[in-house]
């Protein structure tokens, strides 16, 4: 079976698919043993054959969940578990269990299953809408059709409310019919939880400071806060005829300042609302900020327009006045919300930055999604925001809420962390390890919202002795336990539980097991957490050091002799995502603003490998006559005047039309008779693009642009420079277009890695 048809089956890819069998081998491998976990994955089978049943588990303080890999004692009605190795009885509706007659929890090919719980959730999904107002025109009239439209996209059953913000903040109540009724809060001043719920009367007055609340008093809070959040049937009327009389805020903004904005207060006031009235219950608070925060807490730059907004080089340099205030503001918010179960999303509009930088922590810790566009009236909004509310075939919301991930593991193996979206669960087991990598110290996380999409990446660490060796054929085992509100309402369970062969260190079998695509991603994931702890150089540094070790380990040489220098088929492309890393906008912040980056790291932090892989090593695709369109390198060597490009970096789809190709385009040849092989060959990358365009979330920027064009500078940026200005006659003589940089090429790097790995120093 190949790694991608585990990934289809399970939703995992791991780095080593055979691990070493002692602390000192696992070592030496130098990749960690980790893998990337896509917990909802789909699957068609689930569809069709949903268990209604509770799982069977072990006995506490294991509570394994029965698997494949179990030991049954069909006589006694028995089952071993084989993460703690106790008997467990079967419960009696298991009687008739037999080698023929198996559950299907127990056949091999269940691996992965989804039980469906016995319990619903009280309260059906809440949607809150955080809308920013101080928008010009045709941004507001963008967003409030956008909105508008989102109401039919939701379910009827589905609660939504809506807050209001420009100068002043304002909560709409949606119960109250004779007219647009609202309560405003001061954009200036810090409001706590209490005081949101005393001014929105959300506070039972039955219950007195120091008195315990008496049983019904939950239920009194969601009927109060009834009058904000409503069932989408019973206030689209309402909401929709509030949203399309919704006006710019009306604060007088003079020529050379900001709007006044209190985008804190906003988000603030929203998480206040929600924890007080619906803790633990799948929502999403949705924030669309068309600016930065200008005024209140979390303010990230002054109203004055001739201040700009913090770059890269004033973080470095320590020049930044509300940077660390702001951050740890929302940071804050963003632990209350993750406390309560509730995802907070943020969608930019805007040309400038909005302080994504600040505000990530928010989206990051409850596994919000972040959108970056320039404006609510861009297709780049319009069609990611539409996604958002994407369906599955049954016609349910493809999101899952207010979700937890238990790892367990064989005692042979600890968990040293997770990188993704989520928050520790705190939960100290027999499977922690000492080591940290990520958000550690855990074995369980918790995250808001899911996707089948969202990926999380899970490390490893083997602590078996050398003294104490394994019995042949042993294997280690991994269980992954993911409990999640469906959007239906039901709260499902889905069960993963992988095994993988223990090899001695000296066995060929572990190289061979090595996936060198997921690894790339996993090490790219701890490069850029890393990044945002240490500096820039540092990270390349460790990186660099990480590849010269494994290629010391794993590569054939001649000691002192490069061109001795030899990588198996299944390590030779890992050196080349490692070069693209090192170059990519993860690690390099130059000409990135600081919110593109918050934005690019948060993406490549949720994503699978073969999207995060697309965004390390974009893909280049030729078109060209007489050949059908294949696959080039991504090397300046694919720039002649005579081909179309397509490239996929993931963020954008970018059609790059060779000088020839521009000028005969220009000159009209496609519309003349006699020229539609031309006509064909310029429309093939355009409906190429719109495939890769039709399921890509976020949105990727598509751009056409010609040789020689200002907007060619995409794709030159991801070249590698073969041919730079400095190269006289590359590959024996003069091709490709010649990139002005000074950054080394592939092939410069990998002459630098062959003599850096056979001279034996990292």
């Amino acid at each position: 079976m190949n790694f991608e048809d585990i990934e289809d089956t399970d939703g995992v890819r791991f780095s080593w698919n055979a691990w070493p069998s002692s602390r000192l081998e696992a070592t030496r491998t130098i990749v960690p043993i980790a893998c990337l976990y896509t917990p909802m994955k789909e699957r068609e089978d689930f569809q069709e054959d949903a268990i209604w049943y509770e799982p069977v588990t072990c006995k506490a303080p294991c509570r394994a969940i029965l698997n494949p890999y179990c030991q049954v004692d069909f006589h006694g009605k028995l089952w071993i578990c084989p993460f703690c190795l106790q008997r467990n009885a079967f419960p009696p509706h298991y009687r008739e269990i037999s080698q023929t007659n198996l559950p299907r929890e127990l056949l091999p090919k269940y691996t992965t299953i989804e039980y469906n719980l016995n319990r619903l959730a009280q309260i059906p999904p809440i949607f809150l809408y955080v809308v920013d107002t101080c928008l010009d025109e045709v941004d507001l009239k963008a967003l409030k059709d956008s909105l508008v439209v989102s109401l039919s996209l939701l379910p009827s059953y589905a609660w939504v409310g809506l807050v209001t913000f420009g100068t002043m903040t304002q909560v709409h109540e949606l119960g109250y019919n004779e007219c647009p009724k609202s309560y405003v809060f001061r954009g200036t001043k810090e409001y706590t939880g209490k005081q949101v719920q005393d001014m929105l009367g959300l506070s039972a007055s039955t219950v007195r400071p120091q008195q315990p609340a008496k049983p019904g008093q939950p239920m009194q809070a969601h009927m109060s806060a009834n009058r904000f959040l409503l069932p989408v049937k019973e206030c689209e009327f309402n909401l929709t005829s509030i949203l399309e009389n919704l006006q710019r805020d009306p604060w007088p903004v003079a020529n050379d300042k900001r709007p006044q904005r209190c985008t804190g207060v906003a988000i603030s006031v929203a998480v206040g609302l929600m924890e007080t009235t619906f803790p633990n219950t799948g929502a999403r608070i949705m924030l669309f900020a068309g600016g930065a925060a200008t005024e209140g807490p979390g303010m990230v730059v002054t109203t004055e327009l001739k201040e700009r907004l913090r770059s890269h080089h004033d973080i470095e340099k320590d020049n930044v006045k509300y940077y660390k205030k702001a951050s740890k503001f929302y940071d804050s918010v963003g632990k209350r919300a993750s406390t309560n179960g509730h995802a907070i999303d943020i969608f930019a509009g805007c040309l400038d930055q909005v302080g994504l930088l600040e505000m990530k922590s928010m989206v990051n810790h409850t596994g919000g999604c972040m959108i970056l566009s320039d404006s609510f009236n861009s297709s780049i909004f319009k069609q990611s925001f539409q996604r958002v509310f994407a369906k599955d075939s049954q016609g349910h919301l493809q999101m899952g809420f207010n979700a937890t991930l238990d790892v367990q593991t064989t005692r042979e193996l600890k968990v040293c962390g997770l990188i993704g979206h989520a928050v520790s669960s705190n939960k100290k087991t027999a499977s922690v390890g000492e080591t940290e990598i990520g958000i550690g110290n855990t074995s369980a996380w918790k995250m808001c919202s899911i996707t089948p999409r969202s990926t999380h990446g899970v490390y490893f660490e083997v602590v078996n002795q050398p003294t104490a060796p394994m019995p042949p054929g042993s294997r280690g085992m991994i269980q992954f336990v993911t409990h999640y509100q469906h959007a239906s309402g039901q709260f499902r369970l889905r069960v993963t539980t992988i095994a993988r062969n223990w090899a001695e260190g000296s066995s060929p079998e572990i190289a061979n097991s090595f996936d060198q695509e997921a690894a790339a991603v996993l090490m790219a994931r701890i490069a850029v957490f890393k990044a945002e702890i240490d500096d820039g150089p540092d990270v390349l540094r460790w990186l660099d050091r990480m590849l010269i070790r494994l290629c010391q380990k794993f590569a054939d040489y001649r000691k002192d002799d490069p061109a001795s220098f030899r990588l198996s088929e299944n390590f030779s492309i890992y050196p080349q995502f490692m070069f693209h890393l090192r170059r990519s906008q993860f690690l390099q912040v130059f000409n990135n603003s600081p919110d593109e980056t918050a934005f690019y790291r948060h993406v490549l932090s949720s994503e699978d490998v073969d999207n995060s892989l697309i965004m390390i090593q974009p893909t280049l695709t030729s078109y060209t006559f007489n050949e059908d369109p294949q696959p080039v390198l991504l090397d300046s060597v694919s720039i002649k005047p005579d081909v179309i490009l397509l490239l996929d970096t993931f963020f954008h789809l970018l059609i790059f039309h060779g000088e020839t190709m521009a000028q005969w385009r220009n000159a009209g040849y496609q519309d003349q008779e006699g020229y539609e092989n031309f006509k064909a060959l310029l429309d093939a990358p355009q409906s190429d693009a719109q495939d890769l365009l039709t399921d890509r979330f976020p949105v990727p920027r598509y751009i056409v642009c010609d040789q020689g064009g200002s907007q060619a500078r995409f794709l030159l940026s991801k070249l590698n420079p073969s041919t730079t200005h400095m190269s006289s006659s590359p590959y024996g003589g003069p091709q490709g277009a010649a990139i002005f940089t000074d950054d080394v090429s592939l092939q410069v790097f990998m002459e630098y890695l062959k003599k850096l790995a056979v001279a034996g120093t990292s």
